[in-house]
């Protein structure tokens, strides 16, 4: 990628609870992954690790329902950049926090995209993690 190329693929995980109003950033896709998928941050052990950690990794891509949506995205984008007006490609994954599921899962997109040379950006993986309830996911 040179510096007078947009990337065709970039891929960003954010938390909600950190961006402005609570706004997901525009993206052609955007991944909310809050309410259907449990969030590690309830398990104090994980609480303070982020996706870079394996144990994150491996709790997030073994939650029921990730790997197939994983695929599913992954799909998306390619039919996307096949379309006839095909332009760079955005596509964004959120959770609470920034920290687990969405960095999880925009790497993951990262490397079954990797053919395309895909930008991944992690907005809020080094951003103090968002105290709640340990009832809300």
């Amino acid at each position: 990628m040179t510096d007078q190329t947009a990337p065709a693929v970039t891929i960003t995980s954010f938390g909600y609870g950190h961006q402005p109003g609570g706004i997901a950033p525009a993206a052609h896709i955007t991944l909310d992954l809050r309410v259907h998928f449990r969030d590690p941050h309830v398990d104090p052990a994980m609480r303070e690790l982020t996706g870079r950690d394996q144990a994150v990794t491996t709790a997030v891509l073994s939650t029921p329902g990730i790997p197939a949506l994983i695929a599913a995205t992954v799909a998306a984008a390619r039919a996307f950049l096949g379309g006839p007006s095909a332009g760079p490609l955005h596509i964004a994954a959120g959770c609470i926090g920034g920290r687990h599921r969405s960095y999880v899962v925009a790497s993951a997109l990262g490397t079954l995209l990797a053919d395309l040379d895909p930008h991944v950006v992690h907005l809020h993986a080094d951003r103090p993690v968002i105290r709640r309830p340990a009832a809300q996911s």
